[in-house]
């Protein structure tokens, strides 16, 4: 059963990207969805026989690697940890896949578009069941391709072909270090096998290796250097700038990439080598310090975005940032939660906001929408069920929606670690809690309430949209609302260590989710009362008072262009990135590689050849006289040397 979940997504794949001319748009799409939904409904029994009823294990396909001392097989690994993975993964791709059956129905590459949902999954599938270092590269690079294909799926666009361009760049630079954290692993460790790695950790936790100059400590090296590669995949701070310009590609890509899959990789990853982390505190601070900073500032940028994907896609980054603090905090399994949850209700919000571009036709700027929420209630009615749930609102000790559950154990376990890290995490994920409210709610009201801001022709024509498309989003819905309250007791409750077995690893001493449920009261309600702080500011200024925004963007034009400019990262970085290497680029072009090496090389050479056969083409004159004149003067040398050489 494992096999067949995570290669039917591949065979999906291949017959709808090879044979979709055969089969038609139609084929392709029943063929996807009917594979992926299989896929979940499979995973959802994996989910219970393996994270419910414990039984994990290794199945071995086949050896991909021997080569000296090096070896690796290709292996899935099914623990309590890729059973949650397998669910969120395959329960929200198959949602996207059916959903796009909808939103694509119009797109003239449907075949295209399909094989490359389901190779994204494949990939992503191959990712969390790797039980080596090789395997787990593997399906790394594999998403890291798919979302290529998927962000620049409309290459006739120059912005969509320059976001994909920019993604797998920024990419590469992760990965760079993700792929020296492996090979360091393999010279440290002497394999690339989970298991043996793992144990393996603590004698390298006592041990130091020379790096560019350095002498430092092998463990805390390997797991900043693999932290690295998380920072890509996971869009954090410094390596973020490629994820709001994945908003390019078409909708049910935004959704595939932000929710379960792509960008919750790296967060996967430090969970699966928690026994590697546990033993690296320098690594563990700096994971919750990159995570908060980047909750922090992810929501800052979401303050003043206008449009509404990239809105969400900084919503996403910043809830990222919270699962890295979490896992910071050695509170693993309330970062896997908050993934959990997450996965739900973003996808929920990406695919609503898609139901709102298809319903204006294509228009993405919330400053041309407005009065929507009448026309298309059933897609307001979910946007505030994943808003909710986004925010973190409920009632305590009563009921609460998914991100309610999973962000306050976030906050909490961050505060009772009783780290300076984990004090820091917690009070900057404070800040961003109150962001988090109000760029929400900003979202909606001005997206569904006040006066409409879209031509009268756009408005006659909005409605909304079809049942293919709507009954995914209310599964999601579903999700948002319970999978919080249902998860919690498992992934961080009572259940907890019964429920992870041994598939997360934390030292005894660094038991902050525990701690947290006996964290104060205030702590919990601070972040309620926040988040709640943050929706009634929205409500100011968008439906009880419209004009504020605008004379507060005026009397405050620095702050607001820096926010609305993304802090100018973008513009720092082709500063000091983009624009030398064009430069060096152009230097070795015309100096390098024209003046010197064509220069004194093949162009030379040709160039002399040239003068050298011209001048040898002006003794052609073509009259006797001059033939005879030559011979006669080589006669004449002849017998000159020939008499000198005699006497």
């Amino acid at each position: 059963m494992d096999a067949v979940i995570v290669f039917l997504p591949l065979a999906a794949a291949l017959i709808a990207g090879l044979f979709g001319r055969q089969i038609g748009d139609r084929g392709a799409q029943v063929v996807t969805c009917g594979a992926m939904l299989l896929a979940a409904a499979l995973s959802v029994a994996v989910f219970a026989d393996v994270a419910l009823g414990g039984n994990t294990r290794t199945t071995e396909l086949f050896t991909w690697i021997d080569s000296g001392t090096f070896e690796a097989a290709w292996s899935l690994r099914v623990d309590q940890l890729t059973a949650v993975m397998l669910l969120t993964v395959n329960v929200v791709s198959a949602m996207i896949h059916v959903y796009s059956v909808g939103y694509m129905s119009h797109d003239k590459s449907i075949p295209r578009f399909m094989a490359y949902l389901s190779l994204f999954t494949f990939f992503m599938l191959t990712l969390v069941t790797a039980d080596n270092f090789m395997q787990l590269f593997f399906g790394w690079e594999g998403v890291g391709v798919c979302s290529y294909l998927l962000i620049g799926f409309w290459y006739d666009r120059p912005a969509a072909n320059a976001a994909a361009i920019k993604a797998f760049i920024v990419n590469r630079v992760g990965d760079f270090g993700f792929a020296l954290g492996i090979m360091g692993v393999f010279l440290a460790a002497g394999s690339v096998d989970f298991d043996t790695v793992f144990a393996a950790a603590p004698g390298l936790a006592e041990t130091s290796v020379p790096f560019l100059g350095l002498t430092l400590p092998t463990l805390e090296l390997l797991c900043l250097l693999l932290f690295i590669g998380a920072m890509g995949k996971s869009a954090q701070l410094g390596l973020h700038t490629w994820l709001p310009d994945a908003m390019e590609g078409p909708t049910p890509v935004s959704a595939l990439i932000h929710a379960a899959t792509m960008v919750t990789a790296g967060v996967f990853m430090v969970a699966r080598l928690s026994p590697m982390f546990e033993y690296a505190p320098t690594a563990l601070g700096v994971v919750a310090v990159v995570g908060a900073l980047t909750a922090f500032f992810a929501g800052t940028v979401a303050l003043c975005q206008n449009d509404i994907k990239r809105v969400i896609a900084y919503s996403t980054c910043s809830q990222l940032g919270y699962m890295f603090f979490a896992a910071g905090v050695s509170a693993y399994g309330a970062a896997i939660f908050h993934l959990f949850t997450h996965a739900f209700f973003k996808a929920l919000l990406f695919l609503a906001s898609g139901s709102v571009i298809h319903a204006l036709a294509g228009e993405q700027d919330m400053r041309k929408m407005g009065g929507l929420w009448r026309k298309i209630w059933l897609t307001y009615a979910l946007m505030w069920i994943g808003s909710l749930a986004l925010a973190g609102i409920g009632l305590p000790g009563v009921f609460g929606f998914a991100g309610f559950y999973s962000k306050d154990i976030v906050l909490e376990a961050a505060y009772a670690a009783g780290t300076a890290t984990g004090d820091f995490a917690f009070w900057v994920g404070i800040g961003a809690a109150v962001m988090t409210g109000f760029y929400s709610w900003r979202l909606i009201f001005m997206t569904f309430h006040g006066k409409s801001r879209a031509d009268k022709h756009t408005m006659e024509h909005v409605h909304e949209s079809p049942p293919v498309m709507m009954a995914p989003l209310i599964v999601l819905a579903l999700g948002a609302l319970v999978a919080g309250f249902i998860g919690y007791p498992y992934f961080v409750g009572d259940e907890m260590s019964a429920f992870w077995g041994a598939s997360i690893f934390v030292l005894e001493g660094h038991a902050s989710i525990e701690a947290a449920h006996h964290a104060p009261h205030w702590v919990a309600f601070l972040a309620l009362g926040v988040g709640l702080f943050g929706i009634a500011v929205a409500a100011l200024f968008y439906l009880a008072t419209p004009s504020l925004p605008g004379r507060l963007a005026g009397a405050l034009r620095g702050p607001y262009l820096f926010l609305l400019n993304k802090w100018y990262v973008d513009e720092l970085y082709d500063f000091l990135f983009v624009r030398t290497a064009r430069r060096l680029g152009y230097n070795l072009w015309k100096t390098g590689d024209g003046v010197i090496i064509d220069g004194i090389g093949p162009d030379g050479i040709a160039a002399h050849t040239i003068e050298l056969a011209r001048r040898a083409g002006r003794l052609q004159s073509g009259y006797v006289y001059h033939y005879a004149f030559a011979m006669l003067i080589g006669v004449v040398a002849l017998v000159s040397w020939y008499l000198i050489g005699r006497l």
